[in-house]
């Protein structure tokens, strides 16, 4: 949330009912407060890292503003043999190309102290490539170099998972895109899920499970969103026969059949795997 949060006349509000004797401060109190607790904890955190080989992971993104920015995470095992993370920069870069991040992620290790750098996780965007070579030359004759910088490009597994889900999904796209524009259908208006609801309830459909639309960067979305509607085929298809509007929501295609719910139930089969993947991933902290 933005440092204005705090001014809010909800937020405001909402303190009160909490604590009335409570004053929030103000947004330039609170900034002023995140950057001293910054300057207090940086000369801290730089001399536990002088004393570990760190692994890195860096992501970058456009944001709705058209700029760039560029993360950098760090990762390591502590003394007691835990592992240990933390977001050493967010910061605005002129570009995606890979010698421009190699050169942002260099400053990043230099302003810390690092050189005992042992891996840098990325995705397999091509300028990636140049960003890990980029790296390799410059910290080539650092103290903490193992194996000369051999294993030092590591591909992200999330975003190849992510690339090899794709690649299947494409073989039944058809009959997703019909589930996916149903969805959207009864999720546009108050109205049309109620009549949706009226349809289950004929159907005597007792799941709770809300229907939900994917996003195209996100594979597992369109996992939960198959997996939520398939359990309200009877329902679509009855909608399908009492609401004209719902017909004539699919430009120039009939509304899903029961071949595409099958489809849907081979592809909730494929993606449950990766699904199971994926959390035993995120309880290990790798995605």
């Amino acid at each position: 949330m933005p440092f204005r949060s705090v001014g809010g006349e909800g937020f405001r509000m909402y303190s009160k009912v909490l604590q009335p004797r409570f004053d929030p401060p103000s947004r330039i109190t609170v900034a002023r407060d995140c950057i001293q607790r910054y300057i207090e904890e940086k000369p801290k955190l730089k001399k536990i890292l002088k004393n570990h080989r760190i692994c890195l992971t860096t992501d970058t993104w456009t944001s709705k503003q058209n700029l760039n920015y560029m993360s950098l995470t760090a990762h390591w095992i502590d003394d007691h043999w835990k592992l240990q993370k933390r977001i050493l920069n967010f910061c605005s870069v002129a570009d995606h190309k890979g010698e421009t991040l190699g050169k942002r992620v260099e400053e990043c290790l230099l302003d810390w102290r690092i050189d005992r750098l042992f891996t840098v996780t990325v995705d397999n965007a091509s300028s990636n490539d140049k960003l890990i070579e980029y790296l390799k030359g410059v910290c080539e004759d650092w103290n903490g170099v193992v194996l000369k910088n051999k294993f030092l490009h590591v591909r992200c597994c999330a975003h190849i998972v992510n690339l090899v889900v794709k690649s299947g999904l494409e073989e039944h796209n058809h009959s997703i895109e019909k589930i996916r524009t149903a969805v959207k259908f009864v999720r546009s208006s108050p109205s049309r899920l109620k009549i949706f609801k009226k349809c289950a309830e004929l159907e005597k459909i007792s799941s709770r499970s809300l229907l939900t639309l994917d996003l195209e960067t996100r594979w597992n979305a369109t996992y939960l969103m198959l997996e939520n509607a398939e359990k309200f085929e009877k329902a679509f298809a009855r909608l399908a026969k009492v609401c004209r509007p719902f017909r004539e929501y699919f430009a120039n295609r009939d509304p899903p059949d029961p071949d595409d719910w099958q489809s849907a139930r081979r592809i909730l089969c494929f993606l449950k795997l990766f699904e199971k993947m994926r959390r035993m991933k995120r309880i290990h902290g790798i995605f």
